[in-house]
């Protein structure tokens, strides 16, 4: 048999260099760590970031979004349904976070940079649903007596 067919791992090694894996594997737990972040500064568990599907829904909870958007990226009509989820959910993310649309976009365009920035970001904490903290305070006092 000839060799060349048995060295498909080899082959991709030497495409693409052992340094590219490397770095992409150094992004990769770089992005998990990041995301574990903002998952525990908006009061949600970090370990959701592990788990398949289940992390969307979490991040979703974060967003103040329903979770039907589920449905927006697992359906046959993805590409749309990821495009609404990609710019409303980064809106929506930032917004929920007391930032502006501006940073919105830089959360869509240059993630790893702006998750970064949510995660380590000290001055930066989570509103709640629209950015406003108070937002389920004032729920709960519907129908109660005002003091």
């Amino acid at each position: 048999m000839d060799p060349i067919y048995n060295d498909g791992p080899s082959a991709i090694f030497a495409m693409f260099g052992v340094g590219f894996f490397l770095t992409m594997f150094a992004f990769l737990i770089f992005g998990i760590i990041v995301q574990w972040k903002v998952y525990e500064k908006a009061g949600q568990p970090g370990w959701a970031v592990l788990v398949p599907i289940y992390n969307l829904l979490v991040l979703f909870k974060i967003m103040g979004k329903p979770w039907t958007w589920i449905l927006l990226v697992y359906t046959p009509a993805a590409i749309v349904g990821i495009f609404i989820v990609w710019i409303g959910g980064s809106l929506a993310l930032a917004r929920n976070f007391g930032k502006s649309s501006g940073f919105a976009v830089g959360l869509m365009f240059l993630p790893i940079i702006f998750y970064a920035i949510l995660a380590f970001d000290k001055t930066i904490q989570y509103r709640g649903p629209n950015g406003d903290a108070t937002l389920d305070d004032q729920i709960e006092s519907i129908g109660k007596p005002a003091l």
